[in-house]
């Protein structure tokens, strides 16, 4: 089992281009992919609506759903028309990703492979691969991002040359020196997954030592 999770500093960076384009090409993997979401105040994690619930209403505190539709119309869509065996939707009040973790675990000890499109997770797990989607015409930088940056394997950088990473800070207040020296892989959309990004993964999954299925099972307490 590996598990692999993509990061991005903001929304709207192409996070979830890259998870569907690993998913289709990496279709043999039989991927779990899972979409994570955390809503600000006043949201309910059901339906993404605004509500009244109150904060110890802890029904309301999490959601989970799992995507039947291969439209594309939505990401997780996306995920199961890119070959993902399953893909689930996972909404969480801003802050309580905690209260769904048990069930998260769960989910992933009963998948052959995992990806997951998320920062806040890297909180909870350690995957075999960690990924940052870097747009620097996005001038957004989320906390979330920002407080995991040095756990990242490599980045994917829209835009600039991978050069640009060692010049002048992209982002003001945002140092991107934690991943200095790391695989940069520069992408022009809509092709958010390269050739070279592909063959990096598939490299990195199959030098997973073979105890870390065991590692997270452990992880997961099964």
């Amino acid at each position: 089992m590996a598990i692999v999770v993509i990061g991005g500093h903001s929304r709207s960076v192409g996070k979830t281009s890259v998870v569907a384009g690993l998913i289709a090409a990496l279709r043999e993997r039989e991927w779990t992919a899972i979409k994570l979401t955390q809503y600000g105040h006043g949201i309910c994690s059901r339906d993404g609506q605004p509500c009244d619930c109150a904060v110890e209403d802890q029904e309301h505190s999490y959601a989970f759903t799992e995507e039947a539709e291969r439209s594309g119309e939505t990401d997780t869509s996306r995920f199961l028309l890119a070959g993902a065996r399953r893909a689930l939707w996972v909404r969480t009040r801003q802050g309580n990703l905690a209260e769904a973790m048990p069930r998260l675990r769960r989910e992933l000890a009963r998948s052959e492979n995992a990806i997951l499109e998320s920062n806040s997770v890297i909180r909870f797990i350690r995957p075999d691969l960690y990924l940052v989607v870097l747009d620097p015409a996005n001038p957004d930088f989320k906390p979330s991002a920002r407080a995991f940056l040095d756990r990242a394997d490599a980045a994917i950088l829209d835009g600039p040359p991978a050069g640009a990473l060692e010049m002048a800070p992209l982002w003001q207040g945002v140092s991107l020196q934690p991943i200095a020296g790391r695989p940069v892989f520069r992408v022009r959309p809509p092709q958010y997954v390269t050739p070279e990004i592909v063959a990096f993964v598939r490299e990195r999954l199959q030098a997973t030592p073979t105890g870390e299925t065991q590692r997270h099972r452990e992880g997961f307490g099964i």
